[in-house]
C-alpha cells in the first residue's frame, strides 16, 4: 500500500525517473551486502525510479569517499553494506538521519524502512548525497604500494581518520610502484626535503614518510608519537583553512617554472661578451693564417669545448647541491642566500649600462687576458680550437657562472638526477648557439671578425645589463617561489 502511495505522488509531481541517487558501498564476498544489493535491484525492477551507484570499499578512492560521506552525515564507521540516500545514511543495520538519534532495524523491518526512505527521496526529488560533500579545500597525496602490510594499513587508517575529521580534505591515491607514481613520489620527496620509502602522505606543508614527519624549517618528528600526531592534525587543519594548493599542483607549477627559467636563463646568458670575445679572436687568427675553410669547423669545435666543460662542471655542482641542500631546514636559507647574492651581483652588472669600466666589471680579469690571447693565437687546428673552448670555459668562469649557478641551485631542488642531466643539456645547448651562429656568419662572409668585435665592444654595456637582469629576475623568482612553497 505504501509503495502505491509513493508511486502516485511521483506521478502527480512529474518527477524525473532518474533524479535520485542511491549510493551503495559493499565488500566483495560479503553475504549481507548481496542481500541488500538484490533488494535494491528489486525495488528498481518494481518501478521505484532511482539511480544506483555502487562502490567497492577496498578501492582507495572509494573508501576515502565513504569516510567523507560518513562525516557529513554524522554517522559512525561500521560494517558494510552502507547506503546513502536523501538525508539518511544506513550503516549495516543502523539508520542515521531519521531523528535526533540513530536507530537500529534488522530483517524485514530494515527492508521496509529502507524502501520507505528511498521512496520519500524519490518523491522529494532529493539531490545526490554527493552534493552534501563540501567542495574540496585542499588535496592530500597518498602513496600506497599494492602489497598489504602493517604500514599500508596504518596510512589507510590515518587517511580515513583525516577525511572523517576534515570532510573538505580530498585524498589522491597513487601507486608508487608504477613509473608515473614513482616519478611523482621522487619529485615530491625533493620538493618537501624528505627521504624514505612509501607508504607516504603529502599535504599542505607536511610530508609523512618513512616513520618521520617533515615540516618547513623544523627538524623531523618521529611518527607515530603524540607530538607528531598533533602536528599532522594542525597541519591538515591549516591546509584546509588556507585552501593550500595540492602537492601535485605545486609540482606541476614548479616544473613549468623550471622549464621557463632554464630556457630564458640560457638564452639571455648566452649573449655574454667574454666567450664571444675569445671566439672572435680565434676566428680572426684562422683568417690571418689563411685557413678560411676551417673557420666553421673551428667555431663548432670551440663551441663543443665550451659545451663539454660547462656541462660537466655544471653536473658536478648540480649533484653536490642536490646532496648538500637536501633538507628543507637547510635548503630554504641556502636558496635565499644564493638568490639574494644573484640579485646583488645582477644589480652590479646592470650598472655597466651607464658606468661601464667604473669601479670594476664582472668579466675576465685583465691579468688573464694576455694568457688567453697567447693560447688562442696557437690554436690553428680543429683539435686546438676544441682545447681553447675547454680552457676558455674554465678561464672565463667569473664572467659567465653567475646565472648558471642560480639555475643549478634551482635544478637541484626541482628535478631528479636524470631530469637534471637533461635540463643541463638543454641549457648548455642554448648557451653555445650564438657561438655557432657567429661561426656560420663569418664562414659565409655575412660579417667579419673585425665587425663582430666592434659590435661586441659597442654593446658591452647592454650585454652586461642583460646578464644582470637575468640574475635579478632569477633570484627574485626563486625567493618568491620558495616563500610560496613551490620550490
Amino acid at each position: 500500500m505504501r509503495r502505491v502511495v509513493f508511486a502516485c505522488l511521483l506521478l502527480a509531481l512529474g518527477v524525473s525517473a532518474v533524479a535520485t541517487e542511491v549510493l551503495f558501498f559493499y565488500d566483495e564476498g560479503c553475504p549481507h551486502c548481496k542481500v541488500v544489493w538484490d533488494f535494491l535491484r528489486r525495488l528498481q525492477e518494481q518501478g521505484l525510479a532511482f539511480t544506483l551507484r555502487t562502490y567497492e570499499i577496498h578501492a582507495p578512492e572509494n573508501w576515502q569517499l565513504l569516510y567523507r560521506l560518513l562525516a557529513v552525515y554524522g554517522a559512525e564507521v561500521g560494517p558494510v553494506p552502507m547506503v546513502f540516500v536523501g538525508d539518511v545514511a544506513v550503516v549495516y543495520d543502523t539508520f542515521y538521519g531519521l531523528g535526533p538519534a540513530p536507530v537500529k532495524y534488522g530483517g524485514r523491518a530494515q527492508e521496509l524502512l529502507l524502501e520507505e526512505v528511498i521512496a520519500r527521496a524519490v518523491a522529494e526529488n532529493a539531490p545526490s548525497p554527493l552534493t552534501r560533500l563540501p567542495t574540496a579545500a585542499t588535496t592530500a597525496v597518498l602513496f600506497l604500494p599494492p602489497q598489504e602490510s602493517p604500514e599500508v594499513f596504518a596510512y589507510e587508517f590515518l587517511a580515513a581518520e583525516l577525511v572523517t575529521e576534515f570532510p573538505a580534505l580530498e585524498i589522491r591515491v597513487l601507486d608508487p610502484t608504477t613509473p608515473e607514481g614513482r616519478d611523482r613520489y621522487e619529485k615530491l620527496l625533493r620538493l618537501y626535503g624528505a627521504t624514505g620509502e612509501p607508504p607516504a602522505l603529502f599535504v599542505g606543508d607536511l610530508a609523512l614518510v618513512g616513520g618521520k614527519l617533515y615540516r618547513p624549517r623544523l627538524d623531523p618528528l618521529l611518527y607515530p608519537s603524540p607530538e607528531a600526531e598533533k602536528a599532522v592534525k594542525e597541519g591538515v587543519a591549516k591546509a584546509v583553512a588556507e585552501r593550500a594548493p595540492s602537492p601535485l599542483d605545486r609540482l606541476a607549477l614548479r616544473e613549468k617554472l623550471t622549464l621557463g627559467a632554464v630556457v630564458a636563463g640560457a638564452a639571455l646568458d648566452s649573449i655574454n661578451p667574454c666567450d664571444l670575445a675569445v671566439l672572435v679572436l680565434l676566428l680572426g687568427t684562422l683568417l690571418v693564417a689563411g685557413k678560411r675553410t676551417k673557420v666553421i669547423w673551428a667555431g663548432l669545435a670551440f663551441a663543443a669545448g665550451v659545451f663539454v666543460t660547462y656541462y660537466l662542471t655544471g653536473f658536478v655542482l648540480y649533484s653536490i647541491l642536490g646532496i648538500t641542500v637536501g633538507t628543507r631546514s637547510f635548503r630554504t636559507p641556502f636558496v635565499y642566500a644564493v638568490s639574494s647574492l644573484a640579485i646583488l651581483v645582477g644589480l652590479w652588472e646592470m650598472k655597466d649600462l651607464l658606468w661601464y669600466g667604473k669601479w670594476f666589471s664582472i668579466e675576465v680579469p685583465e691579468r688573464w687576458k694576455p694568457s688567453v690571447k697567447k693560447i688562442t693565437a696557437k690554436a690553428i687546428s680543429i683539435p686546438g680550437a676544441f682545447v681553447v673552448g675547454l680552457i676558455d670555459a674554465l678561464f672565463l668562469a667569473p664572467c659567465t657562472s653567475g646565472p648558471y649557478l642560480v639555475i643549478l641551485t634551482l635544478l637541484a631542488q626541482t628535478t631528479t638526477r636524470v631530469q637534471g642531466a637533461l635540463w643541463l643539456l638543454l641549457y648548455n645547448f642554448i648557451f653555445v648557439l650564438p657561438m655557432i651562429a657567429v661561426a656560420f656568419l663569418v664562414h659565409l662572409g655575412v660579417t667579419t671578425t673585425a665587425r663582430a668585435e666592434r659590435w661586441r665592444q659597442a654593446k658591452l654595456g647592454w650585454l652586461h645589463f642583460t646578464t644582470g637582469l637575468v640574475m635579478v629576475l632569477l633570484g627574485a623568482g626563486m625567493i618568491v617561489g620558495t616563500t610560496l612553497g613551490y620550490l
